[in-house]
């Protein structure tokens, strides 16, 4: 279909990671003069966990871009093993239709994802800095920027923010936040080389401590690990010895790691959780911009995916008739929330660090005596099965 405004675009879109470049390139795909800025070059790497879970895989199928993933030499991974000290879950994340999950860098995907969305068509510009957001009677109607010493608008149908956690558009549209939960976890991460995974997603609990590795692109581990953030600002300053400490938490693991050899420093962060309204008078949020919580699920990224493909349906229908836009974004925002509802308690849940109650431990310990149990709550932890599915085994 063709879209037509009486602006310059039908939509702009603000960040081109991966809930932007998704969301430009599926408008596109329909028709929709996408405007796509970021002010950053690519490719380029961000703070992520960049684990991409079944349903996410199943996007970029969807998309056609799965193959171009594939083709960077990402290895898949079949089996998430989640290690208690006491006992092991080994299960498969997915389902029959998708049945692993991948971990490109994102100096990978996001040029991927960039490239597709110039592909259909999105004007992208890279090193745009949104100065302003342009706002007329109450409606956000494009977008300002400086341009050999000029300041330019560009104007559109809808601005979409998908400039995540410190977003420049939700800043100034200031949407209802609800749910919120502040930082639960302190999170670090790095790359090693040499540290063997088969194919496996491993998770250690330990108490007040948690860890992971995944393998990804070049033949690298990335390995990750947090404490509670009651710990952030004393542990901060030797945020290393701390993060190299924990291992030794689980002898084995520790063991294979030292025969293994760190390629990158140490990095991490702290997130809040919270969900904010995704859509007002001639504005949506997409990604962390909207809807944001902590990275011990490594959700981020098919959240960012679903939000995508749901907030550009609602946008299309919006622009080209099949609703009002006020309507088809209230639906966008329903399907959000029912989506991500269950993961997002179990999320915050497990963020704490705190020990599982008498109850979840018989669950738990339960799930270890069959391989279906195990194969469940692996696709729980993967978003491709919700929560409540498997919290209904407790009675």
């Amino acid at each position: 279909m063709t879209v037509m405004t009486d602006t310059d675009f039908d939509v702009i879109v603000i960040g081109a990671r991966c809930a932007g470049s998704p969301t430009a390139m599926l408008l596109a795909r329909q028709g929709c003069r996408v405007l796509l800025v970021d002010r950053a070059s690519f490719p380029s790497d961000t703070l992520s966990t960049h684990l991409l879970h079944p349903p996410g895989v199943s996007a970029l199928r969807r998309w056609g871009l799965l193959d171009e993933v594939i083709a960077t030499g990402c290895p898949a991974i079949d089996t998430y093993r989640f290690d208690f000290g006491d006992f092991t879950l080994s299960g498969s994340p997915g389902t029959t239709g998708s049945p692993v999950a991948f971990a490109p860098r994102r100096t990978v995907l996001d040029q991927i994802l960039l490239s597709a969305a110039g592909q259909a068509g999105v004007d992208v510009r890279l090193g745009f800095n949104v100065t302003e957001i342009a706002v007329e009677d109450g409606r956000v109607v494009g977008v300002r920027s400086q341009r050999d010493g000029r300041l330019v608008t560009e104007r559109a149908a809808i601005v979409v923010g998908a400039d995540g956690l410190r977003s420049t558009l939700a800043s100034v549209v200031r949407p209802h936040a609800y749910q919120e939960k502040p930082r639960l976890l302190a999170g670090y991460y790095s790359y090693w080389h040499g540290l063997g995974m088969s194919g496996r997603f491993e998770t250690y609990v330990r108490p007040e401590r948690a860890f992971a590795a995944w393998p990804t692109n070049d033949e690298l581990t990335v390995v990750i690990g947090g404490w509670p953030f009651a710990e952030f600002e004393t542990n901060r300053t030797d945020a290393e010895r701390h993060y190299l400490a924990m291992f030794d938490l689980a002898p084995d693991f520790a063991e294979r790691l030292r025969s293994a050899r760190r390629v990158s420093r140490v990095v991490g962060t702290a997130v809040p959780n919270y969900f904010r309204t995704p859509y007002g008078p001639g504005w949506a949020l997409v990604g962390d911009a909207g809807y944001n919580k902590d990275f011990i699920t490594a959700q981020g990224m098919q959240d960012a995916f679903r939000d995508a493909e749901l907030c550009a349906t609602a946008i299309v229908d919006g622009l080209g008739g099949r609703q009002s836009m006020p309507a088809a974004m209230a639906g966008y925002h329903t399907a959000r929330d029912l989506a991500v509802a269950g993961i997002y308690e179990l999320t915050t849940e497990l963020a704490t660090l705190e020990p599982p109650s008498p109850q979840m431990q018989k669950l738990l310990l339960s799930l270890h005596e069959s391989r279906a149990g195990m194969d469940l709550f692996a696709r729980v932890n993967a978003g491709a099965t919700p929560p409540h599915e498997l919290f209904s085994l407790a009675g």
